[in-house]
Parts: C-alpha cells; sequence; structure tokens
C-alpha cells in the first residue's frame, strides 16, 4: 500500500513521425512507372486520463518517464505508416499540471475525463507527393516530425465540500470518523493525522465529500509544522469548519488565529462560506466556555458537540448540508425538526 503522494513530476515525450518513403513502381506491364512512396504514420500523443478510483499520485512516483509510440515509415505503393500508439497517464481528480522549471500552472484537469497534452509528430511525405510535369522521378520524401519532450510537475489537490481547519487534537478526526465511514487515526496526542483525510457523509440521496486536513500551528503559513504543505488542499473546498477544542484556555483567540495563518497563505480563504464548531464538550468547564465562544461570534454559526452525544452532531450535519452550495427546499427534504434547537436535520445518523 502506498502512501499519500500529493505532488510529483514526470518526464514525457510525444511520439516522432515517420518518415515519408522514397520509392518508384515497379510492375510489369507499366512501362514507365512513376513515385509511389507513401507516407510516414503519426507519432503517438501523451493524454492524461482522469480516474475516479485513483486518490493520490503515488503510481507516478515509480515510472517517471512516459514516451508515446513514434510513427512507422512510409512504404512502398503508396502505403501509408502506421501512427504511433498514444501513451496514456492515469491520473485522480484535482490534478493540475505544472511547469517544473517554473512552477506555473499549465492545464487544471479537474472535471475532465481526457486531456491530450502534447500532440505526436507529423508523418513525412512520401516522393509522390512531389512528382511534377518537370520532375518526374523525385529522390526525396519528408522527414518526420519530432516530437516533444518536457518535464511537467503534477500536484493534486483534494476536491472537497467541506475542510475541517483547527490546530492538532482539535476533534477534526473524530468528527470526520463520526459524520462517514472514514477511520482516522484518534489518539489524545497532537498530529495524528499526518494527511489529508477525505470521508463521505451521505444524508438519504445527497453526498458532502468532507476533508480533515493536518493541524496548524502558528506560523504555518510561513512552513512551520505540518500544516503548510495540506493548506493548499483547502483552497478548492467549498467552505471551512473551525473547530475550537473549548477545554484550552485560549480557546476565544483560537479561531483569529486560524483566520490569520489561512489570510497569509491566501486571501481567498477568508472569503469560503464558514461555521464554527466548539469541541469537547464533555470536558470540564468547555460548556462555559462554549457559550462565551458563541458570545463572541454571535455575527456567525456555532455549534457545539461531544463525541459522547451524537445527537449534538446532527445539526452540524444540516450545516455541512447547508454549505455544500444544495438549495435549502433540496437540503431538507426528509429532515425533521428537533425540539432543542431551530435546525432541521435527519432523523438518524
Amino acid at each position: 500500500m502506498f502512501g499519500f503522494s500529493d505532488e510529483t513530476y514526470i518526464d514525457i515525450a510525444s511520439g516522432n513521425g515517420g518518415n515519408g518513403c522514397v520509392s518508384f513502381r515497379r510492375e510489369k506491364f507499366v512501362p514507365k512507372g512513376g513515385p509511389d512512396g507513401g507516407d510516414g504514420g503519426r507519432g503517438g500523443d501523451i493524454v492524461f486520463v482522469v480516474k475516479n478510483n485513483l486518490r493520490t499520485l503515488a503510481h507516478l512516483k515509480i515510472i517517471r518517464t512516459f514516451r508515446a509510440e513514434n510513427g512507422r515509415n512510409g512504404s512502398g505503393a503508396r502505403c501509408y505508416g502506421r501512427d504511433g500508439k498514444d501513451m496514456e497517464i492515469p491520473v485522480p481528480d484535482g490534478t493540475v499540471i505544472k511547469d517544473a522549471s517554473t512552477g506555473e500552472v499549465i492545464k487544471d484537469l479537474t472535471g475532465m475525463d481526457r486531456y491530450v497534452f502534447l500532440k505526436g509528430g507529423r508523418g513525412g511525405l512520401g516522393n509522390w507527393h512531389f512528382r511534377t510535369s518537370v520532375k518526374q522521378a523525385p529522390r526525396y520524401a519528408q522527414p518526420g516530425e519530432k516530437g516533444i519532450e518536457m518535464r511537467v510537475g503534477l500536484e493534486l489537490l483534494v476536491i472537497a465540500d467541506i475542510g475541517f481547519v483547527g490546530f492538532p487534537n482539535a476533534g477534526k478526526s473524530s468528527l470526520m470518523n463520526m459524520l462517514t465511514n472514514a477511520r482516522s487515526k484518534v489518539a489524545p496526542y497532537p498530529f495524528t493525522t499526518k494527511i489529508p483525510q477525505l470521508g463521505m457523509m451521505r444524508v438519504g440521496d445527497q453526498d458532502v465529500v468532507l476533508a480533515d486536513i493536518p493541524g496548524l500551528i502558528e506560523g504555518a503559513s510561513d512552513g512551520a509544522g505540518m500544516g503548510f504543505k495540506f493548506l493548499r488542499h483547502i483552497s478548492r473546498t467549498g467552505g471551512l469548519a473551525y473547530l475550537i477544542d473549548c477545554s484550552q484556555p485560549d480557546f476565544l483567540d483560537r479561531y483569529d488565529k486560524l483566520r490569520a495563518e489561512l489570510g497569509a497563505y491566501s486571501q481567498d480563504l477568508l472569503e469560503k462560506k464558514e461555521i464554527i464548531i466548539g469541541t469537547k464538550l464533555d470536558e470540564d468547564g468547555a460548556p462555559q466556555n462554549f457559550e462565551k465562544l458563541k458570545e463572541r461570534f454571535s455575527d456567525k454559526e456555532c455549534y457545539g458537540m461531544t463525541i459522547l452525544d451524537e445527537s449534538t452532531v446532527k445539526p452540524i450535519m444540516y450545516a455541512f448540508l447547508k454549505m455544500a452550495s444544495r438549495e435549502e427546499s433540496e437540503a431538507t427534504d426528509g429532515f425533521t425538526s428537533h425540539p432543542d434547537t431551530d435546525a432541521e436535520y435527519p432523523e438518524s445518523l
């Protein structure tokens, strides 16, 4: 089993075109003959194919060189050379192709099925194309066009509806495990999540993809800790859930600190839809701290939860459905009202 891999580089080359043929007709009872050299075949293309069953780029860390087949040379009797076979490179959805030397984005493959990246070389023309009234026996044919060689960088950006953001040990993995079939590692120490984890929350016929991003620390935007490496994965999320550990003494400052790290990385992250989730309400003093958190951020959606009480997670499910760009009328289909809250959510988790 390969580990998570979200960036790599590969060397690729499209196929060379086949050479045209210099040939002259030699046939019984045909006294004059004439040029009949066929054209060379086209070189194969480099094609990126998006596979929905792939989740990482790990397979491209083993084989890094990909070459399409060259076109075959033409032959006599105006026979065309066979075209070279394309080289198909499978990648997961969300892959971005970059120039390996400059880092410039060349193509974003998100939502695509197939993308012809490098065209193969054109086949050369045979000598029968060059016959004229004054030059009836041309001894020249075009060489095949060379293919294109280059090194490209591939980067995978996790695509999710909601991204979990929080300091280490804030309860992100616990929430992910309660809402999805994901089995993220949960332990009473920081950095149990070392790679982004995806999970699918299904409510009726609706799916919401959740992403558990490794915990941030202060200075993550400058490269401290693990968070900086994976911050780019939340750039494609539809919304963010800020998880605040209400058992910590600095719980009121954590939201602002998280926002500061995200803003230092990219201001666009601060424009996303968001909710605040106070966690670990089963700890001493945490429920009172959560009330202070709601009062401090009264202009935002705030939810409290504990893994010991499943009912505290149900309103969060409803909030995620709304954040995932679904129409409210569609999202509330099949929901019932809870007597202790204005929110609506599914009867069963």
